[in-house]
């Protein structure tokens, strides 16, 4: 960003010890946005005084966050909202320099992998087969249970860089590439899981102009691959005492699989007693759910 005279004027109070003079300042300075990160980072290494720095990164943090609640407002306003996009911006939280073009790269080998291995005659069954085979056993994909609570395993960089993570980030992974390979597998609302269906749609022979029919040929466990019948899912919803099952089998929208991701990150931050962190993260639920209730798409 160029200098001018009010940023010099801005930059050089950032050190008043006045509260109040702070707190306007830094009303200012978001109002630049992201333009004025390169003056706030120049700013902190020509400061000596620590109090000085740590006020410096807070507004850098401050802007970063701004500018993230802007894009997660646009992304769940957006008509398709795209799931990979949703997880980038999760990721963004606590990446905000994230390098999103090499992410996306190495996502697309990922996909060509499997592209490369999958045909129009492979059985619902054999197409998880193709993508479990590449994920679990080629990449090596380790999935944590969300009872570990650790905030890592929810940035789908973590993934791509380390191979590990929990159910949501290595299930947006599968729903991405399933996005992008035509294979119908969705989120479904299993109380206490992340877990997918894959969902046939059957059209009558003698009409096939006619609105098909939706169903279930299995369930899939995002977190190493396992594939669960009906039957198990049934067994599991009778022993929790989970009522009015029929509803647990609706796929989930895209900005409600984020949604649900943002909440478990944030008693994740709440366990790991880092209630700032779990705060802001109550804040992107609140921007999008807010929003959403204006309805979504899958």
């Amino acid at each position: 960003m160029r200098e001018n005279k009010e940023v010099t004027a801005l930059l050089r109070l950032i050190d008043d010890p006045d509260d109040e003079v702070f707190h306007t300042v830094c009303e200012k300075i978001l109002h630049y946005g992201r333009s004025i990160i390169p003056n706030l980072e120049s700013l902190w290494e020509h400061t000596q005084d620590e109090s000085v720095q740590e006020r410096i990164e807070q507004l850098i943090h401050r802007v970063h966050f701004q500018d993230l609640q802007e894009e997660f407002l646009q992304w769940s306003q957006s008509k398709r909202p795209e799931i990979l996009r949703g997880a980038i911006l999760v990721a963004r939280y606590q990446f905000p320099d994230l390098n999103v073009p090499y992410l996306l790269s190495e996502f697309d080998q990922i996909r060509r992998n499997i592209w490369l291995e999958l045909n129009n005659y492979l059985t619902p069954l054999e197409q998880v087969n193709v993508f479990n085979s590449i994920l679990y056993s080629y990449y090596k994909l380790q999935g944590h249970e969300l009872t570990e609570r650790d905030p890592k395993y929810f940035f789908i960089n973590q993934v791509i860089e380390s191979r590990q993570g929990n159910s949501y980030t290595l299930g947006i992974l599968y729903l991405s590439l399933c996005e992008l390979l035509d294979i119908p597998i969705f989120a479904v609302d299993v109380p206490r899981q992340f877990i997918f269906a894959y969902i046939d749609t059957l059209y009558h022979f003698y009409n096939p102009d006619n609105e098909g029919i939706q169903q279930i040929q299995f369930f899939l466990d995002p977190l190493n691959g396992m594939v669960y019948t009906q039957k198990d899912v049934d067994t599991y919803l009778k022993k929790i005492n989970a009522f009015d099952k029929d509803s647990y089998y609706n796929p989930l929208t895209t900005v409600r699989v984020i949604t649900k991701m943002l909440e478990e990150l944030c008693l994740c931050y709440r366990y790991r007693r880092e209630d700032q962190k779990a705060d802001e993260i109550q804040q992107l639920i609140n921007l999008i759910v807010t929003d959403s209730a204006h309805g979504d798409q899958l």
